[in-house]
């Protein structure tokens, strides 16, 4: 039992390192595994609610998440890999990385986070972070006096709207329905302001630019027929079509919802199975913030602390 880890703390964004340095401080043996620090703020150019910092760059979060854990004393940290397989072993847990490396713990607690699904159309890639934009309530403040775009007709991408009036000049609402999916008292909030414009049954088929975003083309699908249009000059696109939990990993294991997110309890981050803690974007939570996700990852690891305790 020398070798056996009392905890693996499975990814490396906020909720991944915040836990790594409450686990430190509470001298829980420990090994944090992940392919890169940061997380998806490694994409945003300026980070403006992250607590403490008025303004940051993604890569200069993850470069101070990775020093704040890497000056923790009695934690094992395995970087550029990541976990395979997670195997329940009788009382503890039998951890695989793709790498081939091995651990056995008595606890997980999962911090793999999620991903936003893609327009998969030429230029996001190229300009994520330079225009494209997954999360409003992070960028908004980045189109001040600035035409944006925001994809998506549910309630996140009537969200994104709400979050973006207060900054941008102008907003379009695009959406390959011919009506709105979100909650009706937002949906008139917006179709009520001026500064929206909405273009129902429309996809966006290329994102233009240079050294930032300049501009979107899209295709407007009527019945019987395809028709290409002509690009819009925005400067920002905010991409809400839904977001794919990281979750594969323990979905035989512990209780998932519909949307494939881990249940946790609220006041422990515990899951469904004894000895597995989930914290962050992975999770049932109702918001996607990296200032909850670290405060729910250290209100995981306390728990785990007196679970094992006992």
């Amino acid at each position: 039992m020398e070798n056996i880890y009392d905890l693996v703390i499975v990814g490396g964004g906020p909720a991944g390192v915040a836990a790594g340095i409450y686990a430190a401080r509470k001298k829980i043996k420990t090994i944090l595994i992940t392919d890169t620090f940061g997380g998806q703020s490694l994409v945003s150019d300026d980070i403006q609610n992250w607590i403490g910092e008025p303004h940051i760059s993604g890569f200069e979060l993850a470069q101070k998440f990775e020093k704040h854990l890497k000056a923790q004393e009695g934690i094992d940290i395995v970087e550029s890999d990541f976990v395979e397989t997670v195997a329940p072993k009788g009382k503890s847990f039998s951890i695989k990385t793709k790498n081939g490396k091995i651990f056995e713990t008595k606890t997980i607690l999962f911090t793999a986070g999620s991903r936003r699904k893609r327009l998969e159309v030429p230029g996001e890639k190229e300009f994520e972070g330079k225009g494209v934009f997954y999360c409003a309530t992070c960028d908004a403040p980045l189109m001040g006096g600035k035409v944006a775009a925001v994809v998506g007709g549910g309630n996140a991408g009537l969200e994104a709207v709400i979050d973006l009036l207060p900054y941008a000049s102008k907003i379009y609402l695009i959406h390959r329905r011919d009506s709105l999916k979100g909650d009706a008292v937002t949906q008139e909030k917006i179709k009520n302001n001026p500064k929206v414009e909405i273009i129902y049954n429309a996809e966006v088929s290329e994102i233009l630019g240079d050294k930032l975003v300049t501009g979107i083309k899209y295709r407007k699908n009527n019945p019987g027929a395809t028709i290409d249009c002509s690009a819009l000059a925005v400067e920002g696109i905010f991409v809400e079509i839904g977001i794919i939990p990281n979750s594969d990993l323990v979905e035989d294991i512990v209780s998932l919802n519909f949307r494939g997110e881990i249940i946790t309890d609220p006041k422990t981050q515990a899951t469904s199975y004894v000895g597995i803690w989930a914290a962050g974007d992975a999770t049932d939570g109702l918001y996607r913030q990296n200032n909850i996700s670290a405060g729910d990852a250290a209100k995981a690891v306390l728990n785990i602390y007196d679970f094992l305790q006992k």
